[in-house]
This record gives structure tokens, sequence and C-alpha cells, in this order.
């Protein structure tokens, strides 16, 4: 027996809705791009068009004929566990949804900070800098090529571009108070990386509420990491060995201060008896240790996601559109790792 095998079936083209409905080709590729105008009845015909034949658009055609790209880049700075961060799932998880929402590609890049290869922007919409950790070369080159983009967690003030920033100043200075209304005087800082401005505004913070206590602030104290939890674990050892421990501490992330219990819990420490602590973060994992994480809570998923909606709100904007400059406030989250003195 002979099998006679079915041609497949080509992939319709926007020439095939133009026949089907009746229109010109240019009038299908107006309803479906949606500029120009269209009288009623040929819209409908090619809508009834598009469905029948369950055609799809092409991205690049649509492109073309808009003069305008959906593709959104995420860039993110690079480092040691950064897809089991936190804080970076949060804001590709945020980022994420609300492009979906506006239709909006997003296409994820991981940056390094001693890389000098320039960034390929060509086809991109528009750029979302998280931070901008050695990306400032990429920053200013994407405004001189007038393309839209916005800095999150960065609070930028010598260059004409949106940002939103989280106000790490203000929620460092909230946790130390709240450590010394405790009458805590003894008071360590473990902060993260500071080539990033969080963790120089955490520090800032920390230092101000010192001095506004009156409260002479020991370099001792001050154990500086690059946001990890090996460096949180050397740090949380150093705290413990010393002749005067500190009886609380403020720690720049919330990985790193459930290390710190981690520690303390392995040397026989009990929180908060003999260490206090507030993290950064409001990271859910503080929920479920021994005991539970005083922190404080960043908006980041409301960072993200105004940082889609300023970009959205660039890219369909005429050119010198108006730029924002956008300060998020953060919470004090008071639970279980802390003690009165």
């Amino acid at each position: 027996m002979t099998r006679t095998k079915k041609n497949p079936s080509r992939n319709k083209s926007i020439e095939d809705v133009a026949h089907l409905a009746g229109v010109s080709v240019t009038t299908v590729s107006r309803v479906i791009n949606k500029v120009g105008a269209v009288k009623e009845n040929n819209r409908l015909k090619v809508m009834e068009a598009v469905k029948e034949l369950k055609f799809q658009p092409s991205i690049f055609a649509q492109r073309l004929a808009t003069g305008k790209s959906n593709v959104v880049a995420l860039l993110i700075p690079r480092y040691e566990g950064v897809f089991y961060s936190f804080y970076a799932l949060e804001l590709i998880r945020a980022t994420g949804t609300l492009c979906e929402a506006f239709k909006l590609d997003l296409l994820l890049h991981l940056t390094d900070s001693h890389s000098k290869v320039p960034l390929k922007l060509r086809g991109v919409g528009g750029v979302i800098f998280s931070d901008i950790i050695g990306t400032r070369p990429q920053v200013e080159e994407a405004l001189d090529l007038g393309l839209p983009c916005v800095i999150i967690n960065n609070y930028v003030e010598d260059l004409p571009v949106s940002c939103i920033a989280v106000d790490n100043f203000g929620g460092a200075k909230d946790a130390v108070n709240y450590l010394i209304s405790l009458g805590h005087k003894r008071i360590a800082h473990i902060s993260g990386d500071l080539t990033t401005q969080a963790a120089i505004k955490r520090m800032e913070g920390f230092s101000a509420a010192l001095k506004e206590a009156g409260i002479a602030q020991k370099e001792e104290y001050i154990l500086k990491t690059d946001y990890s939890r090996g460096q949180a674990r050397q740090a949380a050892e150093k705290l413990f060995k010393m002749a005067e421990p500190p009886s609380a501490v403020f720690v720049a992330s919330d990985s790193m201060a459930l290390e710190v219990m981690a520690v303390a819990r392995e040397l026989g420490k009990n929180i908060p008896a003999d260490l206090s602590i507030v993290g950064f973060d409001d990271n859910p994992s503080g929920l479920y240790g021994p005991v539970a994480l005083t922190t404080v809570r960043q908006p980041l998923i409301k960072m993200a996601e105004e940082g889609v909606k300023e970009l959205n709100r660039l890219m369909n904007s005429q050119k010198d559109a108006e730029i924002k400059k956008i300060v998020l406030p953060t919470e004090l989250i008071i639970r279980e790792s802390c003690r009165t003195i």
C-alpha cells in the first residue's frame, strides 16, 4: 500500500488575511498594529479573518510597522548566588508580572561590573537598571541614544534619568533607634557590599542613629561584607569572640542576619538573650527559624512595579518627557529577635 503524505499547512501570512477579509494588506497591518484610521466594517472583517486563520502576527513586523520595540531589558549586577537571592528573585518576579500586563517582552541581562564590553541595546525599547554597580557608562550610553531607561534601587541625582529607590538611610536609622529604645548601647553593624548605594546608606543610617543618641561608634563593631552568608558567618564569629561583645547587631540583610543566628546557635548562644538582631529586607525565611527575625521591610515589589510603570510611560511619551525621582519608605517589622536590656 502506498501512503500519501499530507503537505503540512504553511504558516498563514498577512496576505492570506487580507485575501480572506477582502481588504488590502495595509488595512490588515493598521488593524493588527492599531495605527491609522480604519473603517469599522473593515476592522471587523480583518479580526474575523485573523480568528478563522489563527493568524499570529510577526513581532518583528509589528516593530517595523509601529517603529517601536516592546522589548524591555532588565539589567541586574551578577554576584554569587544571585538566583538564590530574595532581592533578585523578587525584582525579577515583579518586573516580569507587570511587563506581561503591559504586553512587554522581558530580556534579563546579568552584568559584570568588571567587564568592559558595551551592552548590545539594538532592538530594545527600554532598559531597567537594577542599581548601577559598574554600569554607569551603559546608563550614559542609553541616555545618549535617547533610549528610555529607569534606574531602580539607586537614587541618582546627577543624571537626567528616572529612578525609584528605597529609603535605606531611614530604614537603618529606624532599626538602630529601636535597639536604642530597648536600652542597647553596644550595637554592632554587619554591613553589605559598600560598592552599593544601599549598603552605604544603611551604614550611614546606623551611624546617624548612634550619633543622635550620643553613643560612641566603635570601629571594631563595624564588620564589612559582600552580602554573602559566608562573610556574614565570619563576621558573627568575630563578634562572639570579642572581649566585650555587642548586645545587639543591625545586619544589612535578612540572609546575613539568619546566618548570624545560625552561628549563635552553634556556639550555644541564645537569641535574643545573648544578642538582639535586626535584619533588613523582610525575607519570609526570617519567620520560620527558632526565633522570628525583627527586620526592616523594603518595598521590593512596589519598587520593581513602579520602575516598569515609569519605563512604560517613557516608552509611550514624546521625546524630552519629564523624568521622575522617587524614594519609597520602609517599615520596621518587630518580631522576637530583640530584647530589652
